[in-house]
């Protein structure tokens, strides 16, 4: 079995070589969404992949290791909008979007390693199913969050969430990776 470390970067790599290729076709677009529109698009994501994983029959070509990569993306906007402030109509040059995704991506993989050190890859025994699930609840929690003013009493903030998003989905593409889940 490869390492974790080395998985989580082919992973990462194959997640911004798309998001990097889209900045070159769109720009930085995305700066103008909200933290909720973020929210929305990862929870559209979310569950098409719960969909798919119910459903017999797929009609839309996006596989889900697709959307597994697209929440990773996007879980990344999240963190880059958190960390520029204000949405705007912006563009931001492609070396500093680039190292802002590095910066968010060595934040996240940081994060993974440890919890991998306290919960032993608990995640490996996991189903693709409950990182469907884990996904959407951490969004809900964000928008109860965003409903809050950004501000709770003793849990994570909306940063930590979109964290635990990006880990949870480099985990399914690993697994899938792997074949220990399905990629339709």
């Amino acid at each position: 079995m490869k390492n974790t470390n080395l998985q989580y970067d082919e992973a990462i790599a194959g997640c911004q070589q798309i998001f990097l290729k889209k900045t070159k076709d769109y720009g930085t677009a995305w700066r103008v969404l909200r933290i909720i529109s973020v929210v929305d698009q990862i929870f559209i994501k979310a569950l098409r992949i719960r969909n798919l994983q119910d459903l017999p029959t797929q009609k839309v070509e996006d596989d889900i290791p697709s959307e597994f990569k697209g929440i990773v993306n996007y879980a990344l906007i999240g963190l880059m909008q958190l960390q520029l402030g204000e949405p705007q109509v912006e563009e931001l040059g492609l070396n500093r979007v680039e190292e802002m995704y590095a910066q968010q991506v060595a934040f996240a993989k940081d994060t993974m390693v440890n919890k991998n050190h306290d919960y032993g890859e608990a995640w490996r025994d996991m189903s693709q199913q409950s990182f469907a699930d884990l996904i959407l609840m951490k969004l809900l929690r964000i928008k109860q969050i965003l409903l809050n003013d950004g501000k709770t009493l003793i849990s994570e903030g909306i940063d930590a969430n979109f964290t635990d998003i990006v880990n949870y989905a480099v985990f399914a593409l690993i697994l899938i990776d792997e074949g220990k889940h399905s990629a339709i």
